[in-house]
C-alpha cells in the first residue's frame, strides 16, 4: 500500500469508527476541522487511488474500506440487508447496514467487487439459512445454475438461476418453495453471483 498523508491517515480512521453510518463529505470535514469539502474530496479520491477506499459515484455515503492502514491484510466489505433496495429498485445503490473486515486472502476476485447480504427465510435451506451472510461478487450476468443475488418485481432474492426453453426460471433449494418463472428479463435485476456463506449459527 501507497503512503499516506495524515489527513488521509485521520480521515480513514474516521470512517473505520463509523461505518454503521457512513459519513457525508460535510460530516467528514466538520469532524475533522479540514478547510473545505473540496478538500475532504480531494484526499477521498486520493484514498481511492491509493487502494484503500472504494465508493460509489452515484451515492457518496456508500463506499467500501478495502484495507486498514494499520492492517494491509485486511479489508472491509458492505453489508446490505434482504429487505433494504435502493431508489432504483437494487440492493448496491442503497445504504450498506454495516460494514465487515475480511482477510484479503479469503477473496479470489477483485475486492471492490465483494458485498455482503444478510440471508432472510428459509428458502434456499439447507445450504443457506436464516441470517447466514452470503458472500457475492457484483455482475450482471449469470450462468445458468449459479446462485444469484437479485430484485425480481421488486422483491430481493437469492436463487438458483436457470435458462431454460422456456425462458429465464429461479429455483430454491427448499421444496416447498415453487419455481419462479421470469416473464420478462427486464423484471429480473441480477446483483451479482453468490460465492461463499458464511454460517450465523
Amino acid at each position: 500500500m501507497k503512503r499516506l498523508h495524515t489527513n488521509q491517515k485521520r480521515m480513514l480512521e474516521l470512517l473505520l469508527k463509523n461505518q454503521a453510518y457512513p459519513l457525508s463529505i460535510r460530516e467528514i470535514q466538520e469532524a475533522l476541522s479540514i478547510s473545505s469539502t473540496s478538500v475532504v474530496a480531494h484526499h477521498l479520491k486520493q484514498l481511492e487511488r491509493k487502494g484503500y477506499l472504494s465508493r460509489d459515484p452515484a451515492n457518496p455515503r456508500d463506499y467500501k474500506i478495502i484495507a486498514d492502514p494499520d492492517d494491509s491484510d485486511i479489508f472491509y466489505a458492505n453489508v446490505y440487508g434482504m429487505a433494504q433496495c435502493g431508489p432504483n429498485g437494487t440492493i448496491l445503490d442503497g445504504h450498506p447496514l454495516e460494514r465487515l473486515p475480511f482477510a484479503k486472502r479469503l477473496i479470489t476476485f477483485p475486492l471492490e467487487q465483494v458485498f455482503i447480504v444478510a440471508a432472510k427465510g428459509d428458502s434456499m435451506e439447507p445450504k443457506i439459512k436464516e441470517r447466514d451472510l452470503v458472500v457475492a461478487k457484483m455482475q450482471s450476468g449469470a450462468d445458468t445454475g449459479s446462485i444469484i443475488v437479485g430484485v425480481h418485481n421488486s422483491k430481493v432474492l437469492i436463487k438458483q438461476y436457470h435458462i431454460t426453453k422456456e425462458g429465464i426460471i429461479l429455483t430454491s433449494y427448499n421444496p416447498k418453495y415453487a419455481p419462479i418463472r421470469v416473464v420478462r428479463e427486464e423484471d429480473l435485476i441480477i446483483e451479482g453471483i453468490v460465492k461463499s456463506v458464511i454460517s450465523y449459527a
